[in-house]
């Protein structure tokens, strides 16, 4: 593992258990400073710039893992910390990363493991970090990148409309980015400086999801040590990201109108109710129109959080931007990983443009960083694509498994099949297909007359 640039510091108050920790980090990093007392760690926090910071949980006073947690995000809320305790609860695991925290780490203590999740904390660290002005083709707009005619009416909609107090539905496939353009929207709003708060609707139960939007008091349930702020509080005058919310139960939809109609929160378990102002954006993979005829989804709650909405396009409807994407990725990847790849050859783009990418920027992006890991040059070639991604062109008939034996064919046999699955690829589009192969359409429309495609 290569050594990440970062500054990490070490807090236990058993000063040997700091020090092999120390030691044991030096193949991660050059920069480590270990403490042994909680008072120690917040001087250094205060006089010092830390990246990461590896605390214990318990430090022997009346300060603990939670307070330094507390202070590192205070003092630089970019900096990455893990918690160490010899004992985790669900309820104090929850509550570390509500604060902040990176991860956590049970007792006793897997190096590697720890080594791991420092690295993985440091690329987070980098990618946080402010980074110099990317020489893109095309738009951006907050980091939503595009030159695609598409893309640029929905960059329209959404300069309009940030500005607003509007309720905003995003639609689209899983991978296009729904989150991004949520975020983008916040950062172009007059509520920019207070937060943004997302939160997956289908990844949590209903109590769960209720407890998370709405908040909790003090034994309200089993397990609920502590009063608990619920994200419509803590988003409070910010933004609310309510992602996949087709997938709300109805019972938590009728709860969420509520609020967005009254503008209060009652926190479970609570008598004293809390006045809110949240703006809603949703995104969701559904068809919420279909949903509401199937009797899944509430239609005043649509028409309350659906005053503008917007699609995120998938990327098969863009290519015009899988340029400019790949670009953009492969500078995220070597920042990240510390390498140096300075572009892409010709006929790996004419492939990768041409794939359908059913997972969308999520996948291409994904595509990108396992190129650049895999890539023994300073350009990323056709043999770096991933094999899910470019397989060899097969001959019409042959099985899906059959791979095809070039040796022995004629030219103009191998040219009709390329072009065949080129234009198949590409579901027919003549100026896609051009550009893939690397011919003009005019000589693309004489070769399907020819070959009689």
């Amino acid at each position: 593992m290569a050594k990440l640039d970062v500054k990490i510091l070490i807090v236990d108050d058993e000063q040997h258990h700091a020090d092999v920790l120390a030691e044991a980090l030096e193949t991660v990093s050059s920069d480590i400073v270990a403490v042994y007392t909680a008072q120690d760690a917040i001087s250094e926090i205060q006089n010092n710039s830390y990246d990461i910071v590896v605390t214990d949980l318990n430090l022997g006073s009346d300060i603990n893992g939670m307070d330094v947690l507390d202070k590192a995000k205070q003092v630089n809320p970019q900096t990455q910390v893990i918690l160490i305790t010899a004992y985790a609860t669900i309820e104090t695991c929850k509550e570390a990363i509500r604060r902040g925290a990176f991860d956590y780490l049970v007792k006793p203590i897997d190096i590697d493991q720890l080594r791991e999740m420092i690295a993985e904390a440091g690329k987070k660290f980098s990618t946080a970090k402010p980074k110099k002005p990317a020489t893109i083709k095309g738009l951006k707009f907050n980091g939503v990148i595009g030159q695609d005619p598409a893309i640029k009416s929905m960059f329209n909609v959404l300069k309009r409309v940030s500005p607003t107090n509007l309720p905003v539905v995003i639609e689209g496939e899983s991978g296009t980015g729904k989150e991004l353009l949520a975020r983008a929207i916040h950062d172009n709003s007059l509520r920019k400086a207070k937060p943004f708060k997302p939160i997956n609707c289908a990844g949590l139960t209903e109590s769960l999801l209720e407890s998370e939007l709405f908040g909790h008091a003090k034994g309200a349930f089993t397990g609920a040590a502590n009063e608990r702020k619920g994200l419509f509080e803590i988003a409070n005058n910010g933004t609310l990201f309510l992602d996949e919310i087709g997938d709300m139960p109805l019972n938590m939809q009728a709860k969420l109108l509520r609020v967005l109609e009254d503008g209060v929160v009652l926190p479970v378990g609570s008598e004293k109710s809390i006045s809110v102002d949240v703006r809603i954006i949703s995104a969701t993979n559904h068809d919420l129109a279909k949903l509401i005829e199937q009797k899944k989804f509430r239609q005043d709650l649509y028409f309350r959080i659906k005053a503008v909405s917007v699609t995120a396009v998938p990327l098969r409807n863009r290519t015009q931007d899988i340029e400019p994407l790949i670009d953009f990725f492969i500078e995220q990847a070597n920042d990240e990983i510390a390498t140096d790849i300075k572009g892409i050859s010709p006929t790996a783009l004419r492939i990768l443009e041409g794939h359908h990418w059913p997972g969308n920027i999520r996948q291409l992006k994904n595509c990108i960083k396992t190129m650049v890991v895999m890539c023994e040059r300073n350009i990323l070639d056709v043999q770096d694509i991933p094999i899910d991604i470019h397989q060899p062109i097969q001959l019409s008939g042959q099985s899906s498994q059959t791979k095809t034996q070039l040796g022995g064919l004629k030219l103009d046999e191998l040219e009709k099949q390329a072009i065949a699955e080129t234009l198949s690829k590409v579901d027919g589009n003549r100026e896609k297909a051009a550009k893939i192969l690397g011919i003009g359409e005019r000589t693309l429309y004489r070769k399907i007359k020819e070959y009689n495609l």
